[in-house]
């Protein structure tokens, strides 16, 4: 047998094959001390190890098995699977909404490379129709490739490019736009461009995917219609975010983009409205709002777009026995903004405070927030808070951290006068500061309590 029909094995992996004869896309039985596996052999990433044979098993999912465990394995059959998406074209229906998805390089609908491990994103409209033919039932949809970055290296420079786009496209007469992005900064994203678009006549719907296409539980697929129908038919103009509700596939939430965070590593419903409600679900069949106060749709393609950034502005995330060097580095590193994630109800050690006073003399705006998330910075409860305020910490509320450290950049692209900065960093653009929490803005459900389980057992059964 050629090497090629043992794509990506090398070393002891690949003398396994090679010695029971199984190839690459070979149907197989395999026997190990743990017991039988049955399933289609995958090539590997050129990468990987040489210890594990991959196979996909009959739910769908792939397993990687140590060769050290086989036994035995015997080929069963062999058919090559076509991974690439099928491309098709986009169908044109007189009536439905025109939307428009801006991609940044997010996996929405994506295939595998197994040569390299990578996920390869499909984005043109025939890719996506190809892979989620139900899009064609809910919009006209056109596409258009802003740029392609991992979340994590999603930069000032590309929230200006993207607000300078969606500003294009309302301008254009879209119904609504879709901005497809990586999970792992979405939140991010949703805030600054709440702060640069703003007054918008259309929905902007952020989407992402915990996970790729090519796996049975990927929420890509439902979460790019929920998107689409969103802001497509949806009467909410705003920012919002677009990702699973619960767990299951029953509904997706739009989440306001200033309130919004990443809040698991890996599960579907990742995405949580933080200190308040989400503001609606979302279906295939529509849009169901939760809360009544939004911008509604307007037929006008009037849009404010403020695509500005300072970039010179930190977050730091307070821990005890922080020394006062991490504030003078900043200072000395020319950064003019400083969000403060602080203990309790917004506090530091005072180690830092003489830190705190050399960068408020040398004009550094700072602002705290509270590392709980929930709940806001009272800074006049304490004589901490009070010393802290006096040395020229602005408390910021009930912003997020992440939040304010956006809006802090942003606000500082426009000006650098104390008091003017403080007016616009407390003056809420779209509920980043909100006059209160609801009372079930907070509900943490812990396993183990018993009216927890209860209301698990009756709700997931």
């Amino acid at each position: 047998m050629a090497d090629d029909i043992f794509q990506g094995y090398k070393g002891a992996a690949l003398e396994m094959l090679k010695k029971f004869n199984v190839r690459v896309w070979g149907q197989a039985e395999v026997t190990t001390t743990r017991g039988l596996f049955k399933g289609t052999v995958l090539p590997r990433a050129e990468n990987d190890d040489d210890r594990h044979i991959v196979m996909k098993i009959a739910t769908g999912y792939n397993v990687g098995i140590d060769i050290a465990t086989i036994t035995g394995m015997k080929e069963t059959g062999y058919k090559k699977a076509n991974y690439k998406i099928p491309e098709k074209e986009f169908p044109y229906t007189q009536g439905l909404p025109k939307v428009k998805l801006i991609g940044t390089g997010g996996t929405i609908a994506s295939r595998l490379d197994y040569r390299t491990g990578a996920v390869i994103p499909a984005f043109s409209p025939g890719e996506l129709y190809g892979a989620v033919p139900e899009l064609a039932q809910i919009c006209n949809l056109t596409t258009e490739k802003v740029f392609a970055v991992f979340s994590e290296n999603m930069a000032p420079d590309n929230y200006r490019k993207l607000a300078v786009a969606i500003g294009k496209e309302i301008e254009n007469g879209v119904d609504g736009i879709v901005i497809g992005h990586g999970t792992d900064t979405l939140h991010h994203t949703a805030a600054a461009l709440t702060y640069m678009v703003q007054d918008s006549p259309v929905p902007i719907v952020l989407v992402g995917s915990q996970r790729s296409s090519d796996r049975p539980s990927s929420d890509a697929a439902l979460n790019l219609m929920h998107a689409c129908t969103a802001a497509g038919h949806g009467d909410i103009a705003e920012v919002m975010v677009c990702m699973f509700g619960p767990t299951s596939d029953e509904y997706g939430f739009l989440h306001r983009g200033t309130r919004v965070r990443k809040m698991h590593s890996s599960y579907r419903s990742t995405f949580r409205t933080i200190g308040d409600t989400p503001l609606a679900t979302v279906t295939r069949k529509g849009v169901f709002p939760i809360k009544k106060d939004y911008n509604p749709r307007r037929k006008d393609k009037k849009v404010t777009i403020l695509p500005y950034f300072e970039e010179k502005v930190a977050i730091v995330y307070y821990y005890p026995n922080m020394q006062p060097d991490i504030i003078d580095s900043l200072v000395e590193n020319g950064y003019k903004g400083i969000v403060i994630a602080g203990t309790g109800l917004g506090h530091v050690n005072k180690p830092i405070y003489p830190a705190i006073e050399r960068a408020h003399a040398a004009g550094v705006h700072m602002y705290m927030t509270v590392q709980t998330l929930w709940g806001y910075a009272h800074m006049f409860v304490y004589d901490t808070g009070r010393d802290l305020m006096a040395k020229g910490i602005v408390p910021a509320a009930n912003m997020l951290p992440e939040a304010a450290y956006i809006k802090l950049g942003w606000v500082l692209g426009q000006t650098s006068d104390p008091e003017e900065v403080k007016r616009m960093m407390l003056t809420p653009v779209k509920d980043e500061i909100t006059p209160r929490e609801p009372y079930n803005g907070y509900l943490v459900y812990q396993g183990g309590v018993p009216e927890v389980e209860e209301f698990i057992r009756k709700v997931h059964k």
